[in-house]
């Protein structure tokens, strides 16, 4: 088996306030391209849409463009920029730092799959 899909004609794309997220579904894997401008935030631009007080979902992570921040629920924080890879479990906020657009590839699925929706 093989299958292959470019981030050019992605499968679906959920915008919300100063973003957007398009997302390509394939067999075992759903693939996530967040953009978040400039004042992004996802406790104003995402948590109204999740109903939740933090984000609820995992991140496997790679930084293409731009810087973000986010503070977990315990307080630790830690700032990624372009070509960083981290890894984030549920419970914490984060935003944009700077004037640059940021560009996320998440490779962990629940991104992909429930990011920017409403919670049933």
């Amino acid at each position: 088996m093989m299958e292959v899909k470019t981030v050019d004609k992605p499968d679906e794309r959920r915008d919300f306030p100063r973003g957007h997220l398009e997302a390509l579904h394939l067999t075992g894997l759903d693939f996530a391209v967040a953009t978040f401008e400039p004042g992004w935030r996802w406790s104003e631009s995402v948590g109204p849409i999740a109903g939740t007080d933090s984000c609820e979902i995992h991140h496997n992570c790679f930084m293409v463009q731009g810087r973000m921040r986010i503070r977990m629920n315990d307080g630790a924080e830690s700032e990624m920029g372009p070509g960083d890879v981290f890894v984030c479990s549920p419970g914490h906020d984060a935003w944009v730092v700077g004037d640059e657009q940021v560009i996320v590839y998440d490779f962990a699925g629940a991104m992909a799959t429930d990011y920017g929706k409403a919670k049933e």
